[in-house]
């Protein structure tokens, strides 16, 4: 049987061999352990040559992996004048090599409140991304960017303004990071099927309930305090209950791309698959 969702890790895994090594390695790497999508981590700078996206597009076609990008962590859709323009060109890069590399989505974090209220700093955000999508598709560029949540409760990304974001511009749609999600309130909730079941009917009233079939999801185990997120876990070092999370992702029919960020990335991706494999079926 076909499952519902893809595979991979965010980044290279670890086990990448050194020849041929890069994207192109890792990618037949992911294929040939029984992964089928992977999320390039360009997440310092964008620096890759034409030459290697077309090489990275042709790999993951003939191996049948789906690719996305993350995006340079520095980015703000809240920042300052000065600085949005830096910002802006960084989303811009990943998301014009990204689509020569064949990638479909361009995840990236979206920023800081600066201790603002969000409903303010949405007001800066939405026209700053809506006008990013707008070059995009002049450019005849059809990537979708997905603003990801975060998991720090200072940190522009609370599910609510990554859904406002995707039902006011076209093109842009959240990358659900579960493990942030939980970690956000710091008090350990959203952890549980009937919280995971809430979030994602919420998800499917605002964006549509063929959104869910498209979902880009990160997971992970994650540590957490009083403020949110401190760092990723292997999963069976944290409380996750990521068999309730994908009994809810069943039971709404979602579908669509797991990207495993633990520190033991390609084993997590694959115990993730065996565990769905055994929940969905």
């Amino acid at each position: 049987m076909t499952l519902a969702f893809r595979f991979g890790t965010v980044g290279s895994p670890i086990g990448t061999p050194k020849k041929p090594g890069g994207s192109v390695g890792a990618i037949q790497f992911s294929q040939s352990i029984g992964l089928d999508t992977m999320e390039l981590g360009w997440v310092q700078s964008v620096r890759v040559s034409v030459e290697t996206c077309a090489a990275i597009r042709e790999t993951a076609s003939v191996g049948d992996v789906a690719i996305s990008v993350h995006a340079p962590y520095f980015i703000n859709l809240n920042a300052n004048d000065e600085e949005w323009p830096k910002s802006r060109q960084r989303l811009m890069d990943a998301a014009h090599y990204g689509n020569l590399a064949g990638a479909t989505d361009i995840i990236f974090h979206p920023g800081s409140y600066f201790e603002q209220p969000a409903a303010e700093v949405l007001k800066v955000a939405i026209p700053r991304l809506a006008g990013c999508v707008e070059e995009l598709r002049a450019a005849g560029n059809p990537v979708t960017l997905r603003p990801e949540t975060m998991g720090k409760s200072a940190m522009l990304g609370s599910l609510e303004d990554t859904l406002e974001m995707a039902k006011t511009i076209p093109g842009v749609l959240p990358c659900l990071d579960f493990a942030h999600l939980h970690a956000r309130p710091g008090d350990g909730s959203v952890n549980s099927y009937d919280e995971w079941s809430a979030l994602l009917e919420g998800y499917g009233k605002a964006l549509g309930a063929a959104a869910l079939k498209e979902l880009h999801i990160h997971l992970s185990g994650i540590e957490y305090g009083p403020k949110g997120e401190k760092n990723h876990l292997p999963v069976a070092e944290s409380d996750l209950k990521l068999k309730d999370l994908f009994r809810a992702l069943k039971n709404f029919g979602a579908g669509g791309r797991i990207l495993c960020e633990s520190p033991e990335m390609e084993a997590d991706a694959l115990l993730m698959k065996k565990i769905w494999g055994e929940i969905s079926s």
